[in-house]
C-alpha cells in the first residue's frame, strides 16, 4: 500500500507545535478505491499518563470515517467551523478521507443533511458495521486495519457515479487555483450554470461552492502566515480574491480565532 503525501498536513493550525505532539501518516486508497477515497490517515500519540492535547484543525471539505481507541467509530461530515479534538494519554486513530462528493454513494441522501455532524459507522453501513469497528480499533498492524476499513466501503458495493467525479475535479481545481475566487467563474470553468454548481455541491460535497473557495484561500493564507512573519498582507488579501486587506483580516480572525499577523507569530515562536 503507498504512501500518500496529500496537501492535508496545510490543514492543521500550529503544524509545528502539533507535530511535536502525535504523528500522521497517510496511505493511498486500494485502486478501486481511488474514484471515493482519496487517501487514508493513521494518527498516532504518546502524550504519557495526564497528557492531553487539544488541536484545530481547517477541515477540507470531505467526508471522513474514524476509528479511535477509545471504541468510538463514527462518519464526520463537512465541518463549516473549525474543527476541535482533544486527544488524551496514548492511541491511534484510522480515519479514510472520501474525496469531495465521494461518499454519497453510501449515504444515499445529500451530503448536507450531515454537515456539522458526527454520526455512528452503523447509521449508514448497518449493524454489523460495529463487529467490523471494533476489529478495525483492536487490529494492532495500521495495515490490518485499512484493510478491514476497505473491506467494510467494498460491502456496501456503491455503483459507479460519474457525477463523483466530477465534483471531485471541480473542487481539485478550486484548491490548485488561486485565481478562483469567484463561484460564477468556477461554475463557467466547469461548464455550468451558478444555481446548477451550487445544487450539485450541496447534493454531492455537502456544502456550497463559495464555502470551498474560501476556505481553500484561508488554507492558503494560514499556510502562508505559517511559513514567516514577514507577509505583505494587502497584498496577499488582493491575491486571494478579498477587495480590501480588512475584509481578508476579519475573516482571518473568524475562522483562526486570531489575527494573521498574531497567527504568524505564533508559529514562528515554535519554529
Amino acid at each position: 500500500m503507498a504512501d500518500a503525501a496529500p496537501q492535508a498536513l496545510r490543514a492543521i493550525l500550529h503544524r509545528s507545535a502539533a507535530l511535536e505532539r502525535f504523528q500522521v501518516s497517510h496511505r493511498a486508497p486500494a485502486e478501486d478505491l481511488a474514484w471515493i477515497a482519496d487517501y487514508h490517515w493513521i494518527l498516532h500519540w504518546d502524550l504519557g499518563e495526564g497528557g492531553s492535547h487539544r488541536q484545530q484543525v481547517l477541515t477540507h471539505p470531505s467526508v471522513h470515517m474514524t476509528f479511535l481507541s477509545d471504541g468510538q467509530a463514527r462518519v464526520v461530515g463537512v465541518v463549516r467551523g473549525v474543527f476541535t479534538e482533544t486527544i488524551e494519554g496514548r492511541g491511534r486513530v484510522v480515519g479514510v478521507r472520501f474525496r469531495p462528493g465521494g461518499f454519497r454513494p453510501f449515504l444515499g441522501a445529500p451530503v448536507s443533511t450531515i454537515t456539522d455532524r458526527r454520526i455512528p459507522v452503523e447509521d449508514v453501513f448497518g449493524p454489523a458495521a460495529r463487529s467490523t469497528a471494533d476489529a478495525i480499533i483492536a487490529a494492532p498492524d495500521p495495515g490490518d486495519a485499512i484493510a478491514l476499513a476497505e473491506d467494510l466501503l467494498r460491502s456496501r458495493a456503491p455503483r459507479p457515479d460519474p457525477l463523483v467525479l466530477e465534483v471531485g475535479d471541480i473542487v481539485d481545481r478550486i484548491a490548485a487555483d488561486p485565481a478562483l475566487t469567484r463561484v460564477d467563474r468556477v461554475a463557467a470553468a466547469a461548464g455550468m450554470g451558478t444555481r446548477r454548481l451550487q445544487r450539485l455541491f450541496a447534493d454531492y460535497v455537502g456544502i456550497g461552492p463559495k464555502w470551498v473557495i474560501r476556505r481553500y484561500r484561508m488554507q492558503d493564507a494560514a499556510d502562508r502566515a505559517a511559513s514567516g512573519t514577514d507577509v505583505d498582507w494587502a497584498a496577499l488579501a488582493t491575491e486571494l480574491g478579498y477587495a480590501d486587506q480588512a475584509h481578508f483580516t476579519r475573516d482571518f480572525s473568524a475562522t483562526i480565532g486570531m489575527s494573521p499577523t498574531r497567527y504568524a507569530r505564533a508559529c514562528a515562536a515554535r519554529r
